[in-house]
């Protein structure tokens, strides 16, 4: 799944606010949605519970701020935001069934309806829920409710299939490897709809990134491999910021190098 060639159309100076689709972009999401669970596991066990989830959710508003302020992609605004809502799409899961007490199979329904209802509307007002066609507040708008929503669903479906389903973090992980490689596959073999494929694997990134966090970190005594949040969230925010940093230098994933750009 990477950009397809793109049209001219009577709107060549709109600029694009989301990356291209290449190895790069999913390579930083399955990192982004690992340290995501990692860091909120973190911040909840090993600080103030209450202060973490404010201070992350003030943290999440300045980095859509940020990028919804720019009028361009620019590559450590955007992954800030993904950075931000990973972390705090999280708590939003995890508040929802430890501190509400939302069995993780009900908060799962929801946050899929939710997702559901977002989409529908993207489609009804937009006509396309397209990414090469983030270009508007409106449709930015769309863009990053749908991920949280997306982050939200795929923590609570991972926490739902290593718990609820007894699992474990290891065969959750497993399990939506074998999910994610369905689109994948579909897309390339069987002409799946590329805007269907990127979004059924967009969601089924959330989990698995959780997932394997989760076995990376967690005692050996839960199914884990014991090594722990905090070097677990260190660890991957390095590999992070490494992975940023060439993106930002080399800007081989920015949309608006192209030439010919369809805002469609």
């Amino acid at each position: 799944m990477t950009t397809a060639a793109l049209s001219p159309s009577n709107e060549k100076n709109a600029m694009l606010k989301v990356p291209k689709i290449t190895v790069y972009f999913w390579m930083a999401k399955l990192l982004t949605t690992a340290m995501g669970e990692a860091t909120s596991d973190f911040l909840v066990f090993h600080t103030n519970p209450y202060l973490a989830v404010v201070g992350c959710g003030l943290l999440f508003l300045a980095a859509i701020w940020l990028q919804m302020r720019s009028n361009q992609y620019t590559a450590h605004y955007y992954w800030f935001a993904v950075i931000m809502v990973s972390i705090f799409g999280t708590q939003i899961a995890d508040v929802t069934h430890v501190v509400l007490g939302v069995p993780y199979d009900i908060s799962t329904s929801v946050f899929l309806v939710a997702l559901i209802g977002i989409l529908g509307t993207w489609k009804l007002k937009e006509k396309t829920l397209s990414i090469h066609s983030v270009h508007t507040p409106r449709r930015e708008a769309f863009y990053w409710a749908t991920i949280v929503a997306t982050f939200a669903l795929g923590t609570a479906a991972g926490d739902m299939t290593a718990s609820s389903l007894d699992l474990g973090y290891l065969g959750s992980g497993l399990l939506f490897v074998l999910l994610f490689g369905i689109p994948v596959v579909a897309y390339f073999m069987f002409d799946l709809n590329e805007i269907a494929a990127f979004w059924i694997a967009y969601i089924l990134t959330r989990p698995l990134g959780a997932s394997f966090a989760d076995w990376t970190d967690k005692p050996i005594t839960f199914g884990g491999l014991g090594l722990g949040t905090g070097p677990v969230s260190i660890s991957l925010t390095l590999v992070i910021l490494m992975l940023l940093i060439f993106l930002i230098i080399s800007r081989v994933d920015d949309p608006n190098r192209a030439q010919k750009i369809d805002v469609r």
